[in-house]
């Protein structure tokens, strides 16, 4: 039965997402044709939709629009200006430094905005004319800015470990917040020690000392924008407030920083942020019923038995089956986004890596990294197409550019993945 179920549910998948229906939709029916094979239509029908509205009935959801929000605002103007000039400061005298700079200002900027477009598009819309005019090749440009803009996927507040805490029955925000800030900042000093070889390599050059004066304006600046990341974190960590408080206030101080202490845009702005964030948040929570429909149907069908006595098949020795988990997931990253990849696929691998000893934090942090590449990479990855528009260089040449960064990030995944103690100690030793 679950062999034929799982060709039936890939089948008709395929075909609604080939005649170019929306991704829910297409979950949804394929869904629906699964569980048909055992039900009758409108019991199939019945079920599924008590399903769907019960996996939105949950108070933690409610991070979710408001996380969205505060990542709206701050990408209404003047932050990305600010941040780039903080990481000017910071990475300014290491070798390759404006590319360096592309760098730390993905990884502020993609965390406070809670997007790697958003800081693929901000950032490097900034600094790849700026590396250009200094002699860079915009090939290698736009592989930084590329390779970089991921981080904030990994570095908290990000929407990914909320949903992933959802789907995997509860699982630590806080926990998954501090281990994917390791992760997160990892991946930036990878990127950094790269760019450093590369730059030597090169001949790009290191940018003049900043004065003691502008140093301090440029700091003071930057801190009103940095704070959000040390009040929200902060304040999980230490328990002052629940994830979903900590959403509620970040778009309270995005607000107080855009309409008081910058003055980027105007009150009468707000309305627009509004729904751009509705709009957003709809996407994200269809995407979440459908998946609950379809996390019925596999359970209800047997699939994910089914997948893990096949797995656990081929290999019960923990490091094989991370691997092939790993592969698997990295193949999903370069078809489909982060979002609908966790509500899916979560319920599957999860016990998998659960039955193998893997932390359900721990694998959250592999499963994300993982996707975070796919973001970056060929054939349908968001962050590689408009990381090359934005540098103005043909795909091609960026995903060439792409190869020794995407051989680093693979060495890290497979360090993350078996070395647990190098994102779980962080968490631990905070008592969350």
């Amino acid at each position: 039965m679950a062999v034929t179920a799982s060709l039936i549910l890939l089948l008709v998948f395929a075909v609604t997402a080939f005649l170019g229906l929306p991704l829910a939709i297409s979950i949804v029916a394929a869904a629906l044709a699964a569980v048909s094979l055992i039900t009758p239509p409108d019991m199939a029908l019945f079920t599924s939709a008590q399903k769907m509205m019960a996996s939105l009935d949950s108070f933690t959801l409610l991070a979710v629009p408001f996380f969205i929000l505060s990542g709206v605002i701050m990408n209404s103007g003047g932050i990305a200006i600010r941040l780039v000039r903080f990481a000017q400061l910071i990475a300014g005298r290491i070798p390759g430094s404006l590319a360096q700079t592309n760098i730390a200002g993905n990884m502020l900027f993609g965390c406070i905005s809670g997007s790697a477009i958003a800081a693929s598009t901000s950032i490097g819309g900034v600094m790849v004319p700026m590396q250009a005019k200094e002699g860079y090749d915009r090939d290698f440009a736009a592989a930084v800015n590329i390779a970089s803009a991921p981080t904030g996927m990994l570095i908290p507040p990000t929407t990914a470990f909320i949903i992933y805490s959802l789907v995997a029955g509860g699982t630590s925000i806080a926990a998954l917040f501090m281990a994917g800030a390791v992760a997160g900042i990892l991946w930036g000093l990878c990127m950094m020690v790269m760019t450093v070889v590369m730059a030597r390599r090169r001949g790009y050059p290191v940018a003049a000392g900043v004065p003691l004066r502008d140093a301090l304006k440029i700091v003071a600046e930057a801190i009103p924008s940095l704070l959000l990341i040390v009040i929200v974190i902060g304040g999980i960590v230490m328990g002052v407030f629940t994830a979903v408080e900590a959403s509620g206030i970040a778009v309270v101080y995005t607000l107080l920083l855009a309409f008081v202490i910058h003055r980027t845009t105007a009150p009468r702005d707000l309305g627009f942020f509004l729904v751009e964030t509705a709009q957003i948040t709809g996407a994200i929570m269809l995407l979440l019923a459908a998946s609950a429909a379809l996390s019925f149907a596999m359970a209800f069908t047997g699939i994910p038995a089914a997948i893990t006595a096949a797995i656990l098949g081929i290999s019960e020795n923990p490091i094989m089956v991370m691997l092939i988990i790993n592969i698997l997931l990295l193949v999903v990253g370069c078809f489909m986004d982060v979002g609908p990849a966790i509500l899916i696929f979560t319920p599957i691998l999860l016990p998998i890596a659960a039955k193998v000893g893997v932390d359900p934090v721990h694998f959250g942090v592999i499963m994300v990294f993982n996707l975070a590449i796919g973001t970056i990479t060929p054939p349908v990855g968001t962050g590689l197409f408009v990381g090359a528009a934005v540098a103005k260089v043909r795909v091609e040449r960026a995903i060439r550019a792409l190869g020794p960064f995407y051989l680093l990030l693979i060495g890290l995944l497979l360090l993350i993945t078996y070395w647990p103690a190098l994102t779980l100690s962080l968490p631990q030793w905070l008592g969350i």
